[in-house]
């Protein structure tokens, strides 16, 4: 099949599930959004994957299936660990029972992770070989992308950025940590620190309130002492910031960067690139999709692919 060859990539949520039948260069070509049933116990969930494979690929082009599913899995791609906001999911075999019903390899990985891998091929952070996505959300997530493979440790873990460590005596964390970068520039961090939520915060900002642009600013300010520390360790090419609150990246990115620039040697951050992500929320769609790629072809690393990708 070669570059002919077709993928099916889904993007599991609590929600709403997303869905895509994509080609070798990443074009979309069918797309499928749907509400996730409720309760979302594994074998409905895996049920409507199933229906949605037979609706996107009726001909069977399809020679392989990614997943990004909310939560840690195993290190083979093979079980969900444990997924957030879906009842009953715990170590769930996903890739064996999916694979029964549509008759095709499957793999997954945290949807993180997905967005990371997405990014990495479509958007920021293209034809960089040390890439990172940071994800500022209700969490805040995280992806390294390596040569275009996602980095996850030697047991699935790795890659857990917004745990870091920031301020040592700060906020109690769910990971058991205190002060993580999560406690400080997440969505629900925002909302403790300000009493305000990220569009009430951003629309103030704009119109010029001071209390609110200083309040974007310690974001910044707090985002780079992170990823300073993330930067030493790494040394990426560029670092892509995604997540809802990315639509306020222009009043905070501009703080975090000089802290970058105040915290990190120059010879630990030469043309480093501090961005927004560029593939919104169908980022994890095209990081599943290449997820299926490399499944069905290991060596396909160098995968082309020149375009952001724009969907349907």
């Amino acid at each position: 099949m070669g570059d002919r060859a077709e993928v099916i990539a889904i993007d599991v949520g609590g929600t709403h599930i997303k869905a895509g039948r994509f080609n070798v260069d990443g074009t979309c070509l069918a797309w499928q959004k749907l509400e996730t049933a409720q309760p979302a116990a594994p074998e409905v969930v895996i049920e409507q994957m199933a229906e949605i494979v037979a609706v996107l690929d009726p001909d069977r082009r399809a020679v392989a299936v990614g997943i990004g599913v909310p939560g840690p899995t195993d290190v083979a791609g093979r079980k969900a660990l444990v997924a957030i906001n879906l009842h009953g999911w715990t170590d769930v075999p996903l890739a064996d029972r999916l694979e029964s019903l549509v008759d095709r390899p499957v793999k997954l990985a945290n949807d993180a992770n997905c967005a990371g891998l997405g990014e990495a091929w479509l958007g920021a952070g293209r034809n960089s070989r040390l890439f990172m996505l940071l994800t500022l959300g209700t969490g805040v997530g995280g992806a390294v992308v390596v040569d275009g493979q996602l980095f996850t440790g030697p047991h699935g873990a790795g890659g857990e950025l917004g745990l870091i460590a920031v301020h040592p005596d700060g906020p109690e964390c769910n990971s058991g940590n205190r002060g993580s970068l999560e406690q400080y520039v997440s969505a629900t961090a925002i909302r403790r620190r300000t009493g305000m939520g990220g569009h009430e915060l951003d629309r103030k900002a704009r119109a010029g309130d001071e209390q609110a642009i200083a309040h974007w600013t310690e974001i910044g300010k707090d985002l780079g002492i992170g990823l300073s520390s993330l930067i030493y360790v790494l040394t990426p090419e560029v670092i892509a910031i995604g997540g809802g609150i990315s639509k306020c990246a222009d009043l905070f990115l501009p703080a975090a960067i000089a802290e970058i620039e105040r915290r990190v040697l120059p010879s630990s951050r030469v043309n480093l690139k501090v961005v927004p992500a560029q593939l919104g929320n169908r980022a994890g769609c095209v990081g599943a999709a290449r997820l299926a790629f490399d499944l069905w072809n290991p060596q396909s690393a160098g995968l082309a692919g020149a375009k952001i990708f724009s969907g349907i």
